[in-house]
């Protein structure tokens, strides 16, 4: 089989744009979450701070190829980038992917993960991402609506228009290809998206591609949906605990809450690696993760995952790395590439500096 290849995920958020501004003021990024960072506790390192006090603006073509150049040199094969479409009239942090497509010169391949879920306040119980809890606690938003942009799935019309916005992307020879399909990341399963999957397939392959090779993102709580032929584990979901873990945080979100939630880096490492050698299904793909920490955005409601390092995280992606290569995995879903309001990104600090994309490279050349 070919070589397993690297994908990062990518956070297109960095640069204004008119959702952002409207929701929590002008000129809102995560930039803003990740400087207003605090430490919670002895050794948290926070704020976090790009090397250099790089806080790039991806509404510039510059700040692309840079990340592309760094990139393509410590070994990353390819870009991950979350696709926000709520539905036909309402999408989100387009920019980056746009520039990206019309820049034929930036030579980074890319695919998208379409998280396909609305954008909330943080206090609606409503299922969906709420983009910065801190900044709407700053606000008295009660009388806002809950949801600030609906997601709605639609039907064959709409998935004819989103299928036609993404098909110059799936041309382009940048694009990901696995076995002649374009390659297509769906984080959340509802049984109605089955009937987009069948259609999507057939004006793939009346586009002259072999069909889409749609991947969802494994929910170990939510079990496996068998209609659904690919499946990318989440690397993270092997650190949150057991359900009797979730059911006592979700007692204490109810009253409150003191202290950040705190996890161990070895641990979760050490799941992911049991989890993929015990796996049998070719269905399956695997994640790897650099960091996590999300108390940027969510302060000390938080999840914080300590004792991270990069001899730890190039020791456990080359056991990954290993591992895929003796199943016939073709590739590894890392988080991240720059998911800096959640701790986990490869691009360079001004502590780490280039150290994580370093092991990259290093467990590439002795793994690969």
């Amino acid at each position: 089989m070919d070589r397993v290849k690297i994908f990062s995920m990518y956070l297109p958020q960095y640069h204004e744009n008119e959702e952002n501004s409207r929701f929590w003021g002008k000129g809102f990024t995560d930039w803003v979450s990740v400087k207003n960072a605090v430490p919670l506790f002895d050794g948290h390192e926070q704020p976090e701070r790009p090397l250099n006090d790089n806080y790039y603006d991806l509404s510039k073509v510059k700040n692309i190829e840079w990340q592309a150049n760094l990139a393509k040199e410590y070994g990353i094969d390819a870009w991950g980038i979350y696709h926000y479409w709520f539905n036909n009239n309402q999408q989100a942090l387009t920019k980056p992917s746009e520039l990206l497509l019309n820049n034929k010169h930036i030579d980074m391949p890319f695919f998208f993960a379409w998280d396909n879920a609305s954008w909330k306040r943080t206090w609606s119980k409503i299922s969906g991402n709420d983009w910065a809890p801190l900044n709407d606690n700053k606000k008295n938003l009660k009388n806002e609506p809950e949801v600030l942009i609906e997601y709605k799935l639609g039907n064959i019309d709409d998935w004819k228009i989103h299928f036609d916005y993404l098909l110059p992307f799936f041309m382009d020879h940048r694009y990901v290809k696995h076995n002649g399909k374009p390659l297509f990341l769906i984080y959340r399963y509802e049984p109605k998206i089955n009937d987009m999957i069948n259609y999507w397939n057939e004006l793939a392959q009346n586009n002259g591609f072999d069909g889409i090779e749609i991947v969802l993102s494994y929910n170990p709580f939510h079990g496996i949906p068998k209609s659904i032929n690919k499946f990318y584990y989440e690397p993270l979901y092997s650190g949150w605990g057991s359900y009797i873990d979730r059911f006592k945080r979700k007692i204490l979100k109810n009253k409150e809450q003191v202290e950040v939630q705190k996890y161990d880096y070895e641990h979760i490492w050490k799941r992911i690696i049991r989890n993929a050698k015990k796996c049998n299904d070719s269905k399956v793909y695997y994640g790897g993760f650099v960091g996590y920490d999300d108390s940027p955005r969510r302060g000390k409601k938080g999840k914080v995952v300590i004792g991270s390092s990069p001899t730890l995280f190039g020791e456990y992606l080359g056991k990954l790395i290993n591992i895929c290569q003796e199943q016939n995995k073709p590739f590894i879903f890392l988080t991240a590439w720059n998911e800096w309001g959640e701790g986990a990104h490869l691009e360079p600090d001004s502590i780490q500096k280039y150290e994580y994309l370093k092991k990259v490279k290093e467990i590439k050349e002795k793994y690969i």
